[in-house]
């Protein structure tokens, strides 16, 4: 579903486009992959990787830091979908690997609280009560199931290759990933002033650390958790770095089971799937109504700016249905997004064009005509491996191209 909010009034437009993108697992992440490569496809004059701001929170941290360090849509859907990028290997099994780490420190605190209990029992014997030996018990469980550790490396390695870097300040965009300090609930943006400094990959592994899935993520002595505890999307942080057009994608909605009985279809009751069916239900609902009352929001606070935002339909079953940490199903997610993104941009496509057309960009009628696109499409052959040398010289001339389609946008934008 796409939403629309106008500017409102409409003053004229430098062109400038800024990215929130929020979390949703790994699959969240796929449908986000699959949206953002339709719309660069769709969209003419769009470039992704040369937009004003990017904002990223949990999973989709890794597509904001990835678009932010120049990889198209096509390149990520090589390394996380298709697999044939030499450059970087994705190994989805090694972001499920237990915690090892962590088990090891819990199991080694057991003597300490054995001891501080004995003590706490000679000292008070009212204290020895089921709910103070359940709260000093939840102490030795594991603060996450599976280590994060290997995700930093992976995205270490993939921003050290072929002109990318790991280096806030090194980027020619500006780049926010937001976390929360699981112990006083501050979100903080990485990449901001006083916070640059944060390797990228880390900031990314502190904004992807689900509770309960993969531990805090310790930075200068503080430990950070996943950025969606505080807002889904942070589009603020966006909407306040001064541009005209904001595109926001949220991939978690809860499922609306009458509506999809209404289309036909005969979803079975979300109760009968047991307590993961309804926290699933309970944790969208909770996270889409955040993203409802931030836009209702932003349309009056910032009211200058035209706001875009895709989600899944309500009655999306193949998005509710599959599990969020699925990484076999990503491939079916990532093309079900793009199609369903392209039919939302075919459908509002006299809505859209003139409010496109005055950030200096056109729908591409040829690829919205195509009703039977899918996003492996336009992917095209594999490219020959590239040096060091010749990824970063293909960059340089990249900005070269881009120093000379300036001047003309901004004539194309003024005349507009």
């Amino acid at each position: 579903m796409l939403r629309i909010q106008p500017a409102r009034p409409r003053t004229p437009s430098r062109g400038r486009v800024g990215l929130a993108i929020a979390g949703g697992g790994p699959i969240g992440g796929m449908y986000e992959l699959g949206a953002l490569r339709a719309m660069e496809e769709a969209i003419e004059g769009l470039d992704l990787t040369a937009l004003e701001v990017y904002v990223g929170v949990s999973s989709g941290a890794f597509l904001a830091a990835g678009l932010a360090n120049r990889m198209d849509t096509a390149t990520m859907t090589r390394i996380f979908i298709t697999g044939d990028r030499d450059d970087v290997t994705f190994h989805p099994d090694n972001f499920v690997q237990p915690a090892l780490a962590e088990y090891a420190r819990r199991v080694m605190s057991l003597p300490r609280h054995v001891l501080r209990w004995w003590r706490d029992l000679l000292l008070d014997p009212g204290s020895a009560n089921l709910h103070a030996t359940m709260a000093r018990l939840g102490a030795l469980i594991p603060a996450g199931l599976f280590d994060n550790d290997a995700l930093g490396r992976f995205l270490a390695e993939a921003f050290s290759r072929h002109g990318r870097t790991n280096d806030f300040r090194e980027l020619r965009r500006r780049l926010y990933v937001v976390a929360v300090d699981l112990d006083n609930g501050e979100a903080v943006r990485f990449g901001d002033h006083g916070w640059d400094d944060v390797p990228i990959s880390r900031a990314v592994q502190a904004s992807a650390a689900l509770p309960g899935l993969y531990p805090p993520v310790c930075i200068r002595g503080r430990q950070f958790v996943d950025g969606a505890l505080r807002r889904t999307m942070h589009a603020s942080v966006a909407l306040e770095a001064g541009i005209d057009l904001l595109i926001g994608i949220n991939p978690l909605v809860p499922f609306d089971a009458s509506a999809a009985r209404a289309h036909g279809r005969r979803p079975r009751s979300l109760v009968e799937g047991g307590l993961p069916m309804v926290l699933s239900q309970t944790f969208r609902t909770l996270l889409q109504s955040r993203v409802e009352i931030g836009m209702a929001r932003y349309a009056q606070q910032y009211r200058a700016i035209d706001q875009l935002l895709l989600e899944p339909d309500a009655d999306d079953a193949r998005m509710f249905f599959t599990s969020v940490f699925s990484y076999a199903s990503r491939r079916q997610v990532c093309d079900h997004a793009y199609r369903a993104t392209l039919a939302d941009l075919r459908a509002r496509r006299q809505q859209l064009a003139p409010l496109l057309a005055r950030h200096g960009l056109r729908l591409r009628d040829e690829i919205l005509d195509h009703a039977d696109r899918g996003a492996f499409d336009g992917l095209g052959h594999r490219r020959r491996r590239q040096t060091e040398t010749t990824a970063r010289l293909r960059r340089a001339l990249d900005d070269v191209e881009a120093l000379v389609i300036a001047p003309r946008r901004a004539a194309r934008l003024r005349r507009s």
